[in-house]
């Protein structure tokens, strides 16, 4: 453009040839890392671990765990997003997809507030802890949270012990689910579909009086 005004006429491959030739080389004006390290960081919000492993919890839909866990599938991964209860271990809602984008986790609390057996009302000041992944501390995904007048908690930094109960959670799915056997999403998919159904309404459990998460969530609420 400079050789331009000066009525010199010249392609730009040529320049660069010239420019490789003598080594001339333009400052280029590069982005500060530190400005974009405080623009993330006021982007992405964290949260103070308000459950503080205070796992015992005697009100269905007052308290809630989520998380992601991966699943091999025909040399890739799906992408499993749960909420579960803590009073009751009901999975209330999940997700499952082959691409861990944010959509992944709103469409999860989607599930939730959309769940027939949660008014929604009963969500207000309720709990959801996660970890600190990149899901969580996402604007999209605290708007989310928030418009629902939900409190979010989150685990302390590498600290997988802080949210527990889902690990455990996910534990029990991947030693009960055969999913080894599955060649396409839609296969895992209705196994996953199964095993949620089989989960929340026919599993008994010891810690929940030898009752099925819904047997215990319904048995809870008749008692308060």
């Amino acid at each position: 453009m400079k050789l331009s005004e000066n009525g010199v006429i010249m392609n730009h491959k040529k320049i660069s040839r010239i420019m490789n030739k003598y080594r001339l080389i333009t400052k280029i004006r590069r982005r500060n890392p530190y400005k974009m390290i405080m623009k993330k960081s006021q982007e992405h919000r964290t949260f103070e671990n308000k459950l503080n492993r205070a796992f015992m919890v005697f009100a269905p839909f007052k308290v809630f765990s989520t998380d992601i866990t991966y699943i091999p599938l025909n040399y890739r991964f799906a992408y499993l997003s749960v909420v579960k209860d803590l009073a009751s271990g009901e999975v209330v809602a999940w997700k499952l997809a082959m691409h861990m984008e944010m959509s992944l986790v709103l469409d999860t609390v989607e599930a939730m507030k959309n769940n027939p057996d949660i008014a929604t009302a009963s969500l207000k000041d309720a709990m959801i802890h996660s970890d600190q992944g990149v899901h969580y501390t996402n604007p999209q995904y605290i708007e989310k949270v928030k418009g629902l007048n939900m409190i979010q908690s989150m685990s302390r930094r590498g600290n997988c012990i802080d949210n527990a109960p889902i690990e455990s959670f996910f534990g029990h799915l991947k030693d009960d689910v055969d999913y080894k056997q599955c060649k396409t999403f839609d296969e895992l998919h209705s196994l996953i579909i199964n095993y949620m159904q089989y989960y929340n309404n026919e599993r008994r459990q010891w810690d929940l009086k030898k009752m099925t998460p819904v047997g215990y969530r319904n048995h809870l609420l008749a008692t308060v």
